[in-house]
């Protein structure tokens, strides 16, 4: 590792009275990775966000290469060589892949914008970080995992000597991984220095020189990666050990009644005669690649697509669901993966977005009854422990953690009978996965039935009561959770 070449030392921040941020520090030197860890609130992204010129500091002080700082807009922070890839993508999703690369530093021709030039540019850049995506689509067609590199990508183009990934996994194939993996050690190869944010252990371990943990805004401590445990830093983060065991008997009755089941559900190539049952009080985990058909499945299921062929049978009556309003009627909720785009409205406060699904409950003649509104929405940030200053905080101003507890308060106060969790714990500490896991075990035993899809398989093991494995649109494995280990759920995954 060469020279210090970023030092922000005793920062702070307040947002209307709350205190952010409470004397944060970070050390980076050129040619290391620091993973910057702690839980979600923790301050990380706050503090990321100083860095770059989004958020002023309130005291604190920031030297880069040797010089004090202190950048107004993220403008002047890119120009000076500092590059962050943001934890939730910031696409124009009209826009092609290559104009969302090269916005603000678009290849012209004259008075007129030069595509053909920007296409062959993103080529070239693709081509040398192994990506192979059509620079000339738009990028609301592709998957989040592959917007995600477009994200990633844009951010290296620039030759910055600092880069920030905030969360830069949550979306991508473990293939996708190990390829980002290698652009980083070779960033790290040519004198750049980068911040890791992530809350995948065994990510820090293989790709991070020093972590520096933060806890409730405040700096923890930095440790060298190779002497230390993932226990070591969990308990920094969290102030208390977490341990997450994998289940080894299922907590489902066997007697236990056949709430839903799908026979015979096909969508083109991507959903291929799925036919599975789901139990009263059971967790139904969802396991394979990216790709696989297990989000494609669950918006049949929800109605947020067509399905070509199938059959839907809740309480051994068939349903036809058609959109999510039928499914919401028939007693389903749906935690998206992108809860961004189809979980929550940003612009709106935490107590509208709870009564999302159930505003017609709080309805008395032409008006809303606030009062019950604000009611129901202090309850459940109280019940789910949701950081926020109030219920009238927006929730774009939450970190990913409690925002995805504001949209599972949304299906609670349906009190939807199946309930399907995509990816319900990705971007979000050990500490909030913990609190999550409770609330859906609590869940289960109250009677609620669950699907959960999710790409980390220490979490479908720890969590499911049978684990159903997909590949290319097929199932291709039901697997008992007592017979279930990450080898054999990797079998299935890739037998096509």
């Amino acid at each position: 590792m060469g020279e210090v070449i970023l030092n922000m030392q005793d920062i702070q921040k307040s947002f209307s009275g709350v205190q952010a941020l409470k004397n944060a520090q970070l050390e980076l030197r050129s040619g290391e990775v620091v993973a910057l860890m702690g839980e979600n609130g923790a301050g990380k992204s706050t503090l990321m966000k100083i860095l770059t010129g989004i958020y002023s500091k309130d005291a604190g002080t920031i030297h880069y290469l040797g010089k004090e700082v202190e950048y107004k807009n993220p403008a002047q922070s890119e120009a000076a060589g500092i590059a962050i890839v943001h934890q939730e993508l910031n696409m124009m999703n009209d826009l092609t892949v290559a104009q969302n690369l090269f916005i603000g530093h678009e290849s012209m021709n004259g008075f007129f914008i030069n595509d053909r030039a920007m296409i062959e540019k993103a080529k070239e850049l693709f081509k040398l970080l192994n990506i192979e995506i059509d620079p000339s689509v738009k990028i609301g067609s592709l998957t989040v995992g592959k917007q995600q590199m477009v994200e990633i990508a844009k951010a290296i183009s620039s030759n910055a000597r600092v880069i920030v990934f905030d969360e830069p996994t949550a979306a991508l194939t473990d293939s996708e991984i190990e390829e980002l993996f290698k652009v980083i050690r070779d960033l790290r190869k040519k004198g750049a220095g980068i911040i890791y944010i992530s809350h995948r252990m065994d990510e820090i371990n293989v790709i991070s020189d020093r972590v520096t943990v933060m806890r409730d805004g405040e700096f923890v401590g930095t440790l060298v990666t190779k002497e230390c445990t993932k226990n070591d830093i969990i308990k920094m983060m969290v102030g208390r050990t977490v341990f997450s065991e994998p289940k080894t008997a299922s907590n489902v009755k066997k007697d236990a009644p056949v709430v839903l089941r799908c026979e015979n559900l096909c969508r083109g190539k991507a959903v291929k005669n799925v036919t599975f049952e789901l139990r009263k009080g059971e967790i139904l985990g969802f396991s394979g690649l990216m790709g696989a058909g297990r989000t494609e499945t669950a918006r049949l299921l929800f109605g947020a697509d067509r399905m070509d062929s199938g059959k839907i049978i809740i309480n051994g009556r068939e349903v036809k669901i058609q959109s999510p309003e039928d499914a919401v009627k028939a007693g389903i909720g749906y935690l998206s993966e992108d809860r961004k785009r189809f979980g929550l409205i940003l612009d709106k406060d935490v107590e509208e977005n709870t009564v999302l699904a159930t505003l017609d409950q709080f309805v008395s003649g032409l008006f809303i009854n606030r009062k019950k509104v604000r009611e129901i929405a202090e309850k459940y940030v109280s019940e789910l422990r949701t950081k926020t200053p109030s219920v009238r905080q927006h929730v774009k101003k939450l970190s990913g953690g409690n925002q995805q507890k504001v949209v599972i308060a949304k299906w609670l106060v349906r009190d939807c009978d199946i309930l399907i969790f995509d990816e319900p714990t990705r971007g979000i500490d050990v500490g909030a996965k913990s609190e999550i896991y409770s609330l859906m075990e609590r869940l289960a035993k109250e009677g609620k039935s669950i699907i959960m899809i999710s790409s980390e398989l220490p979490e479908v093991l720890r969590m499911s009561d049978r684990v159903i494995v997909m590949c290319e649109g097929k199932i291709t494995g039901e697997i008992p959770i007592q017979e279930a280990n990450q080898e054999v759920i990797m079998e299935a995954a890739t037998n096509r």
